[in-house]
């Protein structure tokens, strides 16, 4: 059977001219440095499916609207066949998202893998970060529970307290003046159509690069020495071995904190109603603890300084160094910010 499949698709497309470029990707040597914290980015990529994956199937039954959005939920949780178990598993593929894309981030910063010439690795990076804390936000407020809505209240507060372009951007993301069917109409336009489609393509961009320009080695810039197949070793078997291993023990992390630590759901949001110590999730905390540090309007100028520091840091950085011991300032720079 796999001979005349072959044959049919020989005949049509010239398959060894299709097959040499995956092959050179699968047999390009990798620096001999490469660990296994070099994963992060595949296990980021690979929390990225899953959530879209277990998003397609929440969709099946969840609805975006102030009566259905709570009830919607529950049913998932207490009626659909294994519907708690995607449920749980999307929730917790968020939050294990954040921190693996986070300890991706802070590995390319210490091994210096953001210097010339992969700048704009680096920056796509940077908004593949923001867009992942962007996902957390607008999919916290999908359940429509008590710590949702009020959470959202208190960000988008902090958004309007902007000068000039506050206001109007906080009526822009409630949809009004208060937070309801039209803020999570719109959280659910931007969490399961614009955010998806965004982020796939800035993956694809950034994965490219990667690909294109090959992980940095930790020779100073200028100076790096061509990875060969004797200095270095292969992307297949090798590396992939080790994705592949990462790949199973965090599907099992994902599967065991799902079904040993579940997220409750609560109660029905109500806005008349105002929970006691309301706060943000744990990822929007120390943004949330500076703006307790300063007036709001400083505080706000003060948490805006991170996101654009990231971006810029790559052409602010110009040392040739890549190697950490090398690099005092930098490196006593990330450990003050952590």
């Amino acid at each position: 059977m796999k001979i005349p499949v072959k044959r049919w698709f020989d005949e049509r497309f010239d398959l060894e001219k299709l097959n040499q470029p995956i092959q050179k990707q699968l047999k390009k040597p990798l620096p001999g440095h490469i660990s296994w914290f070099h994963t992060l980015g595949s296990m980021s990529l690979f929390l990225f499916v899953s959530q879209v994956l277990t998003g397609i199937l929440l969709l099946v039954y969840y609805r975006p609207t102030v009566h259905d959005a709570f009830e919607s939920v529950k049913f998932i949780m207490t009626t659909a066949h294994m519907g708690w178990l995607y449920r749980q598993v999307h929730a917790w593929g968020a939050n294990l998202m954040i921190i693996i894309v986070f300890l991706h981030m802070l590995r390319t910063f210490i091994t210096g893998s953001y210097k010339k010439p992969r700048e704009i690795t680096w920056v796509l990076g940077v908004f593949l970060f923001l867009l992942t804390l962007i996902f957390g936000f607008t999919g916290y407020l999908l359940p429509w529970n008590q710590l949702a809505y009020w959470a959202t209240t208190v960000g988008t507060e902090v958004a309007g307290a902007i000068p000039v372009i506050g206001e109007p951007m906080k009526i822009l993301l409630r949809g009004g003046v208060a937070v309801g069917g039209e803020t999570i109409s719109r959280f659910f336009v931007v969490h399961v159509v614009v955010l998806p489609w965004a982020m796939f393509f800035i993956i694809l961009l950034h994965v490219f690069l990667v690909r294109y320009q090959g992980i940095a080695t930790m020779d100073p810039v200028g100076s790096e020495k061509e990875v060969t197949t004797h200095t270095g070793i292969p992307f297949f078997p090798d590396h992939m071995l080790k994705e592949g291993i990462v790949f199973f023990i965090l599907l099992g992390v994902l599967v065991t904190l799902a079904v040993m630590a579940p997220f409750e759901l609560g109660e029905k949001a109500d806005p008349l109603t105002t929970p006691y110590a309301i706060k943000p999730e744990w990822y929007f905390l120390p943004m949330y603890q500076v703006l307790k540090y300063f007036p709001k309007l400083t505080g706000i100028f003060v948490v805006s300084l991170a996101p654009l520091f990231l971006v810029i840091w790559p052409f602010l950085d110009r040392t040739p160094q890549r190697h950490p011991l090398k690099r005092p300032i930098s490196i006593s720079f990330c450990v003050l910010v952590l």
